[in-house]
């Protein structure tokens, strides 16, 4: 399970402020905090009150990755600031995202090639987001397909068929477990999955606990990545146990320990 750290996002108070006032000090914090939670990723996004987000992303970039060696995942819908981003990363990073729509897959997939990066892919499109499994699986098919035409490596391809909160959305729930079932059987290699995880809880109470149980639902569907809470320390231990259950790595004693420092 590769765990994409969630903190560093200007929706968070923190975070905003400091974007907004080029203070390096909250993101650098986090981004040495998540690390050692045991993220892999870290998801950068400037938040929707960044003035001007090419800027923002750009110093968003260079302030992490002084103190952060972890490949970065570029969050943002301005194309023009994934970009900039990219072309400051110091290791291949990740795009997030694109939805399955004609221009911005025209614009994003050459892009993606180009700076060897890696793709979000959602399964939604101009009439938005579908509410079960097939039309979810359909969009996905788009996005299989485009990876195919602009020649971006199926590995390279995350799919991510969007969980809405449950306490709003909970008919949802399910489908999108049997959309991440579907979603590997599409090409081969399978692209793969990635949910935000934490759109699960929202609004709801006891939070972690609903995020931990739907993290090991979705890995025993085929779910590859989340973007998350890298602090939970609950959640962490359930990502490294779903590991050991599902067979995918070798087991030891210390396998939480193993999971965090890999």
């Amino acid at each position: 399970m590769i765990i994409i750290g969630e903190r560093i996002n200007g929706m968070f108070k923190d975070i905003g402020e400091a974007v907004a006032t080029k203070n390096p000090k909250p993101l650098q914090e986090w981004a040495i905090k998540q690390k050692e939670g045991g993220a892999h990723y870290l998801d950068l996004n400037t938040g929707p009150s960044c003035d001007d987000r090419v800027a923002g992303m750009k110093w968003m970039v260079e302030v992490v990755q002084e103190v952060s060696d972890l490949p970065l995942v570029l969050d943002s819908t301005n194309f023009d600031a994934i970009e900039a981003g990219l072309k400051l990363c110091k290791k291949p990073a990740m795009i997030n995202s694109c939805p399955a729509e004609r221009p911005k897959i025209e614009r994003v997939f050459p892009m993606a090639v180009e700076h060897n990066a890696q793709i979000i892919g959602l399964t939604m499109n101009e009439k938005g987001i579908p509410k079960n499994a097939d039309a979810r699986v359909a969009l996905a098919m788009e996005l299989v397909a485009a990876a195919d035409e602009f020649g971006l490596p199926m590995e390279d391809l995350f799919i991510d068929p969007l969980i809405l909160p449950v306490n709003v959305a909970q008919d949802h729930v399910p489908e999108v477990l049997e959309a991440i079932r579907q979603i590997k059987f599409l090409a081969d290699p399978a692209p793969r999955t990635v949910l935000g995880l934490s759109n699960v809880s929202q609004k709801s109470p006891d939070r972690p606990l609903l995020n931990r149980v739907y993290l090991a639902m979705g890995a025993a569907c085929g779910l590859d990545a989340v973007i998350a809470d890298a602090n939970d320390d609950s959640l962490m231990e359930t990502a490294a146990s779903v590991e050991i259950l599902l067979n995918q790595a070798i087991y030891c004693d210390s396998y939480v320990k193993v999971y965090r420092t890999r």
